[in-house]
């Protein structure tokens, strides 16, 4: 083959891509401001850091052992996402939750959780089932404990197995983006006094509409115990007014 056989054709602009598709995993090139917005970001949503509280970048970049600047683009990025409030002249602090966005927020994660419910009921197996119910003993253990904080990830693990058995992997993750502020709610409603059992009993209603393949039943359990989540969050506003902000 000549030399001129073996040089690489170019391809021209806007000429689509060939062979195997390939995409960013979402885990690599972790950069140091990923790392600071995770940390921050977990600790934000699982109420570790207040509403209303100061952050120091500081103290973070200090505790992390890194400069300010992946600190500082780390607290950019939250709060642009209303998790972190930046006064001028004042500081930094942790975002209080905004109340006119939870009734919005609720509505839309009903709907999405409506549509991976029902297609759950159709398609489960009786080994899938088996998870789910080992997924509600999970809960029930958390709830004997009371421990809130290993209840609160078996809840989420929950509805992510319904969204794997619905094969709607990737609605649970905009789930995810929409219920940021309402898990910060739950954190607080999950410390009252019989929420997680509560709680348990519903989860354990759909699981049984799935089991039968009751779908309508089903959806309208999952619009009952949010109904009740949105009571819920009206009470810790009245209780945590520091915590919440009317916009």
């Amino acid at each position: 083959m000549t030399q001129a056989g073996n040089v690489r054709k170019k391809r021209s602009p806007n000429t689509p891509p060939a062979g195997p598709a390939r995409f960013l995993d979402g885990k690599s090139n972790i950069t140091i401001a990923d790392h600071v917005y995770n940390q921050l970001h977990k600790s934000i949503i699982n109420l570790e850091l207040k509403p209303g509280s100061p952050i120091s970048e500081q103290e973070i970049a200090q505790a992390e052992g890194v400069s300010r600047t992946p600190v500082r683009e780390a607290i950019l990025r939250l709060s642009k996402e209303c998790l972190v409030e930046v006064v001028p002249k004042s500081g930094t602090y942790v975002g209080r939750i905004p109340l006119a966005s939870l009734p919005e927020a609720l509505i839309a994660k009903t709907a999405l959780e409506q549509v991976i419910i029902k297609a759950a009921s159709k398609r489960a197996t009786p080994s899938q089932i088996m998870k789910l119910k080992a997924s509600l003993e999970e809960q029930r253990e958390a709830a004997a404990d009371n421990n809130y904080e290993y209840f609160n990830e078996a809840d989420e693990a929950f509805y992510e197995l319904i969204a794997g058995i619905a094969g709607y992997a990737s609605i649970w993750t905009m789930i995810k983006q929409l219920k940021v502020q309402i898990d910060r709610t739950r954190r607080l409603i999950l410390q009252d006094s019989g929420v997680m059992e509560m709680t348990l009993e519903e989860h354990a209603l759909v699981v049984e509409a799935i089991e039968s393949k009751e779908s309508t039943i089903a959806s309208s359990r999952m619009d009952e115990h949010m109904e009740k989540i949105e009571a819920k969050i009206v009470e810790e506003w009245k209780k945590f007014p520091e915590y919440f902000i009317q916009e």
